[in-house]
């Protein structure tokens, strides 16, 4: 079981793992061992509330699969270890993310000093730059 919030947590069955060779510095080691991991996560087919599912979609639509599948590459580590914890704690960190409840916007109005002094700022402007403006010759 991997723990994820106090009342949240995944089992590992869920994770699929696959590692591939990681590219970049690292001499021979980067040509010899799959470091890199490629962590998969079906969204649908998981024990998480369905609340929290539809939140997690919305946050990495643009990550997903057509099954809602969500990979997380993680190649930052020269060892496949830490790689795949690094996957775990951001998949961790997208899921609270997503167990977060927004608050709900509560439209305001401007109030009627607000209205005012907007009115009176347009006022000065418009005869701000009427003053700059040339008079014009009349035609007689």
């Amino acid at each position: 079981m991997i723990e994820v919030s106090k009342n949240i947590s995944l089992n590992e069955d869920e994770l699929k793992f696959s590692f591939v060779h990681s590219g970049g510095p690292g001499g021979q080691n980067v040509n010899k061992v799959a470091t890199a991991v490629q962590l998969r996560f079906n969204i649908n087919n998981s024990s998480l509330p369905n609340d929290i599912k539809q939140r997690l979609i919305n946050i990495v639509k643009k990550r997903l699969s057509k099954d809602s599948t969500l990979t997380i590459d993680a190649r930052r580590y020269r060892s496949q270890d830490k790689n795949k914890k690094d996957a775990i704690e951001r998949l961790i960190k997208l899921i609270n993310k997503a167990a977060e409840k927004q608050k709900k916007r509560v439209k305001t109005k401007p109030t009627k000093a607000a209205n005012l002094k907007r009115l009176e700022n347009k006022k000065k402007r418009s005869n701000l730059k009427k003053e700059r403006q040339v008079a014009k010759k009349k035609d007689y």
